[in-house]
């Protein structure tokens, strides 16, 4: 006859002591949750536990069945002792009348067939078993702590019976072990599927990136981290700072990061605060009224009002003075301002990018820029690498610029020769990329075949002269001024964007060896 869970309250209340006849020895167990553990197959999984369950009892037979992704059907993923089961049965329904391991999933409660011979609810089932010898059948549904269903343990008897106690412990135990083995693999699994979506995202957001970059060239892990924390940062409103030297590409970042947010359609508007006249600069962020001052023959609205809804990039921000700072702050945290010559509160929605070249840090420390500012522009930094920082990318800027203006000025190169190439990575860049595009263009020029002839000679000529300085005997006090000054320029921080080894050029780890070959404290750094 069909039986309910009911069936299992009774076989477990019968006075027969079932811990000890049913109780899986530890050798084995402990076999089972390493191979869990360990990450193996789940398919491995489930089937060691059906084999352990099988020496467990009386001639029984077990498999274990998971359902699809659909939902619509269960298939068998464990049959250790009947391997064609899995070829001849497969899958089934789930549904009243889907077999008993369908039907358990569909109510989520134990389904007992005693004898399937003379159940008619079963006809079609009886087809698929009874080939295999089987006459009874108890299927139990594995549910998650969050009551989904991940499969079904299921023992199959070759004679009509109905559960015995050592039944219940037997399919107890193992419903909780195969309950361990399956969640975790779903776990895994879906750490596995978002570790690759966020991979993917993370490579759209690069080639998109790369795009917005246009001649931003190059591989170097330096350039990778930059693309890496723009692309991150786009998507959101957040205020970014972008710190660089000269020629790095600022703005190129900055368009970058506007053309992935979602403020792309919107106005991207620019403002050099370092071109604009100290006395025009508040009227060119925050707009006029007409006759405000002198000149003002007409009302003009202001850099943040045109970028309303859109982003403004602020280049040079350390150029603004003192007295506007404050006026920006306000904006910056209020989202709003007066136009000079009004007391009309405008409001905006504006995302700010700011750039600089100085080190607001040591502005902040020396009176010349607001602490308060610096820290409400920092939410976001995103440091710039130099060329020199760069240097394995070189070659293929080199190429790049070569083969963009020999395009333009209908000429083909073909060759750098490895000479010209080996003096364009030595050669520091102090200008940046902007540098390097130029002296690629006047060397395009001066080539009248397809072989680049760059004047490499002006590499050295142009190279920036250092001061004489005394002479010093011991080459380790050289070096080692030069740590102390880098150290102390950073406040003693060793690694990260704005420390010692970074204004050095150097590795942490090669800085930190240098540190202690020369005994530097400090307590010693003035001596």
């Amino acid at each position: 006859m069909h039986k309910t869970a009911t069936a299992v309250a009774k076989a477990s209340s019968e006075k027969k002591t079932t811990n000890e006849t049913a109780a899986f020895s530890t050798g084995p167990l402990l076999n089972i949750l390493e191979l869990i553990f360990d990450g193996a197959p789940l398919n491995e999984v489930l089937a060691a536990i059906a084999k352990l369950v099988e020496s467990q009892g009386d001639g029984m037979l077990c498999t274990i069945w998971l359902p699809d992704e659909d939902g619509k059907n269960v298939r068998c993923a464990a049959a250790p002792s009947i391997p064609e089961f899995l070829e001849r049965v497969g899958t089934m329904a789930i549904g009243p009348k889907g077999g008993s391991c369908g039907a358990a999933i569909y109510r989520k409660q134990s389904v007992f067939v005693d004898d399937i011979l003379t159940d008619p609810i079963w006809d079609e089932y009886r087809q698929q078993v009874t080939p295999f010898g089987i006459r009874a059948v108890w299927s139990r549904p594995l549910l998650a702590r969050d009551g989904k269903v991940l499969g079904t343990f299921a023992m199959h008897y070759r004679e009509a019976k109905s559960p015995q106690p050592i039944d219940v412990q037997l399919i107890e135990n193992a419903s909780h072990i195969t309950g361990i083995a399956i969640e975790r693999h779903l776990n895994e699994e879906k750490l596995r599927r978002e570790h690759e979506n966020e991979t993917k995202q993370r490579a759209y957001f690069e080639d998109e990136v790369r795009a917005e970059f246009g001649e931003i060239i190059g591989e170097s892990g330096a350039l990778k981290e930059t693309l890496n924390l723009a692309s991150i940062v786009a998507p959101t409103d957040s205020t970014v700072l972008l710190q660089g030297e000269t020629g790095t590409g600022k703005e190129l970042v900055a368009r970058a990061i506007h053309g992935l947010s979602k403020r792309k359609h919107r106005a991207f508007v620019k403002l050099n605060c370092a071109a604009i006249p100290l006395g025009l600069l508040e009227s060119e962020l925050f707009g006029h009224e007409k006759g405000a001052f002198t000149g003002a023959i007409a009302q003009k609205a202001g850099r943040f009002e045109l970028a309303d809804r859109g982003t403004l990039f602020l280049d040079e921000v350390g150029d603004i003075p003192l007295e506007l700072q404050a006026k920006l702050l306000r904006v910056l945290q209020e989202q709003e301002f007066e136009r000079l010559g009004s007391n009309r509160t405008h409001k905006v929605d504006v995302r700010l990018i700011a750039a600089t070249h100085r080190n607001l840090e040591s502005m902040v420390k020396q009176g010349t820029f607001r602490e308060d500012l610096y820290y409400r522009l920092r939410v976001f930094p995103v440091n710039l690498p130099a060329l020199r920082q760069r240097a394995d990318d070189i070659p293929r800027l080199a190429r790049h610029f070569a083969t963009l203006h020999a395009r333009k000025m209908n000429k083909s190169i073909e060759d750098i020769p490895a000479d010209t190439m080996a003096a364009l990575s030595r050669y520091r860049w102090p200008g940046n990329v902007r540098e390097l595009q130029n002296f690629i263009e006047r060397a395009v020029i001066l080539s009248p075949h397809s072989v680049l002839r760059a004047p490499i000679s002006e590499l050295e000529s142009f190279a920036p002269t250092r001061a004489a300085e005394p002479f010093v005997a011991d080459l380790a006090q050289i070096e080692r001024d030069q740590i102390v000054r880098a150290l102390e320029a950073s406040d003693w921080v060793i690694g990260g964007p704005r420390g010692a080894a970074q204004k050095l050029g150097i590795a942490r780890t090669s800085l930190v060896y240098r540190i202690k070959r020369l005994k530097i404290t400090r307590a010693t750094s003035a001596k």
